[in-house]
């Protein structure tokens, strides 16, 4: 057996019946009339069969941000030329990116992981993790973007990365010029959608360059007929950071661990983690539906509502740090608020 696989089966089902109902009744028994907290009980409720338990405290959660850069991006694919993977990922390090607000604002540990970055950076820092697989992919309209020896190292890194971190839950981001192109192909042939219903303007493209795109996605296809199931195709489209990023995800699954998903990017590559392993979903939250076109029609696909919507489109992890809240919101109202028995309330009306 592989690692791959002995980390797939390690995944357990957590739709336990019995806990469930354990968990509906307590939220039904808060001082409140019944559904008055409306998705945030669903989420706590989900957050305890996470963690398996009816005291779902989130400890010490950790946002992770993978970056790599894209052969892809050579096609002109992006409004932002590539060099600027490098410039964000120091941005990152330097606390200047709209995520670290966010983290800093929240209270949440970061980790910049250099996935393949083109340019790494010039010295170590304490909230980097340098684990390059090659500087960038190949271009996948001329072949599959990574070998099958790259993709399994950057699947095992990224789950080696989230064994040794703490806590219970994990914020996922990327960073990566040309990774929503990337996401797209994912798209397109995990959903077997049409390329048209799964393209979006990315970083801002205008109409020209819209068309472009996809006339260079649409070659991308065409080069890898091939990649139909999901380790293939993650090989043949998808990037270092996003297949880091699937096997943190996976590992962070076999830990049940809250994962809390960002956007389009993001969502894709759960597409390709889910498809390996269906119960990764069972430990998912996502965040919001971005607006970039093809998310909603990919969160439809896998079935899940986000919590929000809030028209982002910028990846890096802030969709998933900004609903944050929501989640501490859930596992207290759980944990900390009264019953009708224990503060004494009427439920004469609860029920109205």
């Amino acid at each position: 057996m592989t690692t791959l696989q002995r980390l797939l089966e390690s995944v357990d089902d957590r739709a336990d019946a019995l806990l469930a109902a354990r968990l509906q009744r307590l939220i039904d028994g808060k001082t409140k009339p019944l559904g008055a907290l409306g998705r945030l009980e669903a989420l706590a409720v989900q957050l305890g069969l996470i963690l398996g338990t009816e005291q779902p405290w989130l400890c010490e959660p950790q946002v992770v941000i993978f970056a790599g850069d894209h052969g892809l991006a050579k096609q002109g694919v992006s409004a932002y030329p590539q060099e600027v993977t490098t410039q964000m990922v120091a941005n990152f390090l330097a606390g200047g990116a709209a995520v670290n607000v966010l983290a800093r604002q929240h209270g949440l540990a970061m980790t910049v992981v250099d996935a393949g970055v083109a340019v790494p950076q010039p010295a170590a820092h304490p909230h980097l993790q340098v684990r390059t697989v090659a500087l960038g992919t190949a271009d996948c309209t001329q072949g599959p973007a990574m070998t099958a020896d790259q993709c399994a190292q950057a699947l095992g890194h990224g789950a080696e990365l989230v064994r040794q971190l703490p806590g219970n839950a994990v914020l996922f981001g990327e960073m990566g010029i040309g990774n929503t192109s990337s996401a797209t192909l994912l798209m397109s042939r995990l959903t077997g959608l049409p390329l048209d219903e799964c393209l979006g303007r990315g970083t801002g493209l205008d109409d020209q360059a819209l068309q472009h795109k996809r006339q260079v996605l649409a070659r991308a296809l065409e080069a890898n007929p091939g990649a139909l199931a999901p380790l293939d195709v993650l090989q043949a489209f998808g990037g270092f950071e996003m297949a880091m990023m699937c096997g943190a995800i996976l590992a962070a699954a076999a830990q049940n661990r809250v994962i809390v998903v960002d956007g389009f990017i993001a969502t894709s590559v759960v597409l390709v983690a889910q498809a390996l392993q269906p119960r990764v979903l069972q430990r998912c939250v996502f965040a919001h539906q971005s607006d970039e076109r093809g998310h909603a029609a990919m969160l439809s696909h896998l079935g899940v509502q986000p919590l929000v919507r809030l028209d982002l489109r910028l990846g890096e992890g802030s969709g998933a740090v900004v609903v944050w809240p929501l989640l501490v919101s859930a596992s207290r109202l759980l944990c900390e608020m009264a019953s009708f028995d224990g503060a004494g309330v009427s439920t004469a009306h609860a029920r109205a």
